[in-house]
């Protein structure tokens, strides 16, 4: 399929549907071709290896375990929102 730029501009989504759909989209300027859309192949993630995946899950435990040292215990989620109101339960 070929379209000017200008009437491409209207229509982008369309075109880039037709393209990722495996259709030829040439973008012309004025007659000629200037480009072409075309879609992009999907990428095969790479396998991690073990050692990759064993410093993962060792840096991830480390983490959690950073963490746990320094987190402080806070209102529970029943009280959690206890300083909008007063002793009787009314909006502050």
């Amino acid at each position: 399929m070929n379209i000017s730029v200008t009437k491409a501009k209207a229509q982008l989504t369309e075109l880039v549907r037709r393209a990722e759909a495996g259709e030829e989209v040439v973008l012309t300027r004025r007659g000629r071709p200037a480009v072409t859309l075309k879609a992009v192949p999907p990428s095969i993630p790479r396998r991690l290896t073990t050692e990759e995946k064993q410093a993962r899950f060792l840096a991830l435990m480390d983490i959690s375990r950073r963490a746990a040292a320094i987190a402080t215990p806070g209102p529970d989620a029943a009280h959690s929102a206890d300083f909008l109101y007063d002793e009787y339960g009314l909006p502050i």
